[in-house]
């Protein structure tokens, strides 16, 4: 019995070490520039294409990025994005092909469905791989 206390205090010290428990979080700007690493900036768009959106990441309290082949569209909310949080589903509604700044996105519980909040869309903006990368 002697020497169990000593290991399982040493278990017990390594289990309530953040480090051993999970891998750090990024911050969400260090999220998005990662995310963003080698690429270029485009022109802002108020519209993308739905069709060619093939999907979409939520960067907690920041922006959305649709991945639409290898451009990434960059939204950065006009308007409640501090309710942006990346364990929510996007529910958006639209009446054209196209998604637009001035359509409004619900934000949803992914596990109970539940509304948690809505986002006014900003205008969207492409990221694309530099040339020679």
């Amino acid at each position: 019995m002697r020497h169990l206390i000593p290991a399982l205090l040493a278990a017990a010290a390594i289990a309530a070490s953040p480090a051993a428990t999970a891998r750090e979080k990024l911050a969400p700007e260090d999220q998005l520039a990662k995310l963003l690493e080698g690429r270029v900036a485009g022109e802002p768009q108020d519209c993308i294409s739905l069709s060619s959106a093939r999907s979409s990441q939520i960067i907690d309290k920041t922006a959305i990025v649709y991945r639409a082949g290898s451009t990434l569209w960059v939204n950065r909310p006009k308007g409640g994005a501090e309710s942006l949080d990346d364990d929510d589903i996007l529910v958006t509604r639209t009446t054209g092909s196209q998604l637009c700044s001035i359509d409004p996105v619900e934000l949803r519980d992914r596990t109970s469905h539940f509304y948690t909040g809505f986002v006014s869309l900003g205008e969207f903006v492409p990221y694309r791989r530099a040339k020679g990368e």
